[in-house]
């Protein structure tokens, strides 16, 4: 009886996960899979797939060119190289700079009181209402030269009687970096403060008695308890601003291409699908790189809890 009971279990257990397993399967396995055939192929002259087997497109991302100025069979080409950098680089720098801001807001809402806390989260939340590219034109027009940043600036200089000339700040890679953390930076607010909400009062209580001061009980007990949330946090910003282009298209312009520009321009501009798909790859196994070191480094918190 508990025999058929326990395969009962099993058999429930199975067909419970079987629409999600489908669901991958068909919609993430098997794209993977066509996306890979593809990064192996080679451009037709009409922007169809040609069907073979080089490591061409690979060899292109990683600076390998056949087609080079002095006539030689191959050179250095690091058009790409320097792409792929700079957009691990922006995704570090906005990760960075979203847990400096983000932080310290969730602290303050965590540690209002509960009619406030509401209040505060429905304002956090208010920008996501928003469509994503409606928020990025909004920056555009803060931004631009005759935009409503520059019309404050020049008030205030012509109070102080300064000269004054009209800053370029959109179409510049400090204007990305600005939209992305905007745009990202909900998503940083709610897992902190969902660890900092969890924290036990008396825990503060326990290290008042110990004697540890405000500094020594954030470092020993605020911080360690909020990793979780500061873990999860980076995983969803630093996962989509690296492939993330719409922002980097519209506030950085032609100016500041990344490697979700690039992928974005060789399916819809080059229809160069096999060197996009090699591009497509190259970008998920860089982020699953950087996520398997930064998650075994951390243990999304729990070794430094246990600790």
């Amino acid at each position: 009886m508990l025999k058929r009971l326990r395969e009962s279990k099993s058999m429930q257990g199975t067909f419970l996960a079987l629409p999600t397993t489908l669901w991958m399967f068909v919609l993430l396995i098997i794209p993977l899979i066509l996306t890979l055939i593809v990064s192996f192929g080679k451009r037709s002259p009409d922007g169809n797939v040609i069907y073979t087997f080089s490591f061409d497109n690979y060899a292109r991302l990683i600076g390998i060119s056949h087609t080079c100025a002095d006539g030689s069979a191959t050179c250095f080409d690091p058009l790409y190289i320097n792409i792929l950098w700079r957009s691990l680089t922006l995704a570090f720098n906005t990760t960075v700079v979203v847990i400096l801001m983000a932080y310290p807001l969730s602290y303050f809402i965590a540690r209002a009181k509960p009619a406030q806390r509401n209040i505060y989260l429905f304002m956090v939340l208010i920008p996501l209402w928003t469509n994503f590219v409606i928020r990025v034109y909004a920056w555009m027009m803060l931004l631009r030269k005759e935009g409503a940043i520059n019309i404050i600036i020049g008030w205030v200089a012509s109070l102080l009687h300064l000269p004054f000339t009209p800053l370029e700040m959109l179409y510049t890679p400090g204007a990305v970096l600005v939209g992305m953390v905007y745009e990202f930076l909900p998503f940083m607010i709610l897992p902190i403060y969902t660890s900092l909400e969890k924290i036990d009062g008396s825990l503060y209580e326990a290290a008042a008695d110990l004697g540890a001061n405000a500094v020594r009980t954030f470092l020993r007990v605020t911080l360690p308890l909020s990793m979780p949330g500061v873990v999860a946090g980076t995983i969803l910003v630093f996962v989509p601003v690296m492939g993330t282009f719409v922002v980097s298209d519209l506030l950085g312009g032609k100016q500041v291409i990344l490697v979700g520009n690039l992928i974005q321009r060789q399916f819809l501009d080059a229809r160069d699908p096999a060197f996009g798909s090699a591009a497509s790859l190259i970008l998920m196994v860089m982020t699953l790189i950087v996520t398997y070191f930064y998650t075994r480094k951390f243990g999304f918190g729990e070794e430094i809890v246990a600790a």
